[in-house]
């Protein structure tokens, strides 16, 4: 057997065991509804071997994968997605779900950072894997070479492929990720991955956290992997603080339920506290407890548990630029597939949307058109991880965990960071020029060289510097991956035990100093997992 032909049996026989690995059922699988509970339920003061606040992306994993021999409580301040079916359970809710009038109930709660951009955080069982874009992908090499975690990494295969043998899907790829993936080779992003949930340079299809029925299967499914009966789930349950007894060693949790009760949950000996509450509200809660910088704890009249100036500092998020293009011919809707990947860690994504538009006249380019007017968008985006900029989180209120703190991001404050989105977009605009997106172009359009732009357009000069920064200045906006305020090695140390604490630990995006790979999901619910079987077979050890 010749040694090409080796290469190429090796390379079969690995891709179809990623496949092989992946999930198989797209029926919903509620199981876990058994162990979840109203906090208006539950007693006002009870002990528990462990309590995680925030049952989403990584409390999920985290909590199951405990429970297998403790008991665990999970904290959660929204309700179960059987709440919200149409909006988290589904792609169609994709859209909606973040455009949801916010009433405080709702699945993802709204909030504008302070450099004036508006974010949402989840608020459900399941977090924020509940109202993502699905797109599943493992991390970068240079994330873990960074991170400052103490990583095994034949354990955190496991851990990844623990999760998508649950959760994870091949998707079938749709008529606007096709193109964009052939645009992209085209304008030379290669080399041609295929399939792959790997971080690879180049292009490729990933995984999806929504089946080809179009069901979402988000953290919350990971539930069913723990030992139900060892597990509760409190939903409409607020975390106010942390209880520390002497030594600042956490103790409890006080929270309160829908109508107000306060509640204490505390933990038994060789037990733990473990913030899984997010980039937002992990700091947060250090902060309400007092572990924090000292002039801003004093500054709200906070007793001082433990001073540390980093908490709430090096709040960072990914800028997302776009371009929508008005589609000659209707398109399925669809959420990304497909991604490009660029060796300085630009993405290039694409989604699809159909868009209802009344007009009282003929439109301009559908002169026959009168009355409701369905249009088919097809949108490019651009992000880049690991911005130099940075920020901070900081307290409105000491009272309420409910007002949430003021955060700013200072995109683009690094001028390296608006150069990676020059790069970025530039990339962009090679793929409208390549021979794939003819088929987007409209017949007999003066302008934009044949494409019909809902929204900015790119500068027709790409080598124009000036007018480039300013396209990405004026159109800079999230893509939900903000991280930060509890770095390791400045908040948590690299087992992500909170300094200067005893039994409190912090497990999601609040302690990265940068996004893993092209969405963050996929690594924070593989963290959940680790994180717990290492606090396993550490306290086996003793």
């Amino acid at each position: 057997m010749g040694p090409l032909l080796l290469i190429v049996l090796s390379y079969l026989f690995h891709h179809q065991l990623e496949v092989l690995a992946l999930a198989t059922s797209s029926d919903h699988d509620f199981s876990y509804m058994k162990s979840v509970y109203n906090a208006t339920n539950l007693p006002l003061k009870e002990e528990y071997d462990y309590i995680i606040v925030g049952g989403g992306t990584a409390g999920c994993p985290l909590a199951a994968t405990l429970s297998a021999n403790y008991s665990v409580l999970v904290l959660e301040r929204g309700s179960a997605p059987l709440s919200y079916p149409q909006l988290v359970l589904t792609t169609d809710g994709t859209v909606d779900v973040l455009l949801q009038e916010d009433d405080g109930k709702t699945p993802a709660q709204r909030f504008i950072s302070e450099d004036g951009i508006a974010n949402v955080r989840g608020r459900v069982l399941g977090g924020s894997s509940m109202i993502n874009g699905g797109f599943y992908s493992r991390a970068d090499d240079q994330f873990y070479n960074q991170s400052g975690i103490h990583w095994d990494m034949d354990a955190v295969k496991e851990a990844y492929q623990w999760v998508e043998d649950t959760i994870v899907f091949q998707p079938n790829l749709l008529v606007w990720q096709s193109i964009v993936r052939e645009a992209l080779l085209e304008a030379g992003v290669d080399p041609d991955n295929g399939f792959s949930l790997q971080h690879l340079v180049g292009t490729k299809t990933s995984g999806l956290t929504f089946d080809n029925e179009g069901k979402r299967h988000g953290a919350v499914e990971l539930l069913n992997k723990g030992e139900l009966k060892n597990l509760k789930v409190a939903i409409e349950a607020y975390a106010e603080r942390i209880i520390f007894s002497s030594k600042a060693s956490a103790s409890g949790i006080v929270y309160s339920d829908s109508m107000g009760r306060t509640h204490e949950a505390l933990i038994r000996d060789e037990g733990e506290v473990i913030l899984s509450a997010g980039a937002i509200g992990s700091p947060q809660l250090l902060l309400l407890s007092g572990v924090g910088p000292l002039p801003h704890l004093s500054s709200h009249k906070v007793p001082v548990v433990s001073q540390n100036p980093n908490v709430g500092n090096f709040m960072a998020d990914n800028p997302r630029n776009i371009i929508n293009i008005v589609a000659p011919f209707a398109l399925d809707a669809s959420v990304g597939q497909v991604v490009g990947i660029t060796s300085d860690f630009n993405y290039i994504e694409a989604v699809s949307s159909v868009t209802s538009f009344s007009f009282p006249q003929p439109f301009s380019f559908y002169p026959n058109n009168t009355g409701p007017l369905e249009l088919s968008v097809a949108t490019i985006v651009e992000k880049f991880s690991g911005p130099l900029s940075s920020g901070s989180l900081q307290l409105v209120s000491s009272a309420d965990v409910k007002v949430s703190p003021t955060v700013r991001f200072n995109y683009f404050e690094d001028p390296k960071d608006l150069a990676r989105c020059v790069r970025g977009m530039r990339l962009v605009g090679d793929m409208l020029k390549t021979d794939a997106m003819e088929r987007l172009k409209l017949e007999d359009l003066e302008g934009a060289d044949g494409f019909k732009f809902l929204g900015p357009s790119l500068p027709r000069n790409l080598s124009d510097d000036a007018s480039m920064e300013a396209f990405c200045r004026s159109t800079v906006t999230t893509i939900w991956h903000y991280h930060g305020g509890c770095l390791v090695g400045k908040v948590v140390d690299g087992d992500l035990r909170v300094l200067g604490t005893n039994s409190l630990r912090v497990v999601d995006g609040s302690i990265f100093n940068t996004s893993p790979g092209t969405n963050p999901q996929a690594t924070l619910m593989m963290i959940g997992r680790y994180i717990a079987l290492r606090m396993l077979q550490e306290r086996a050890a003793k």
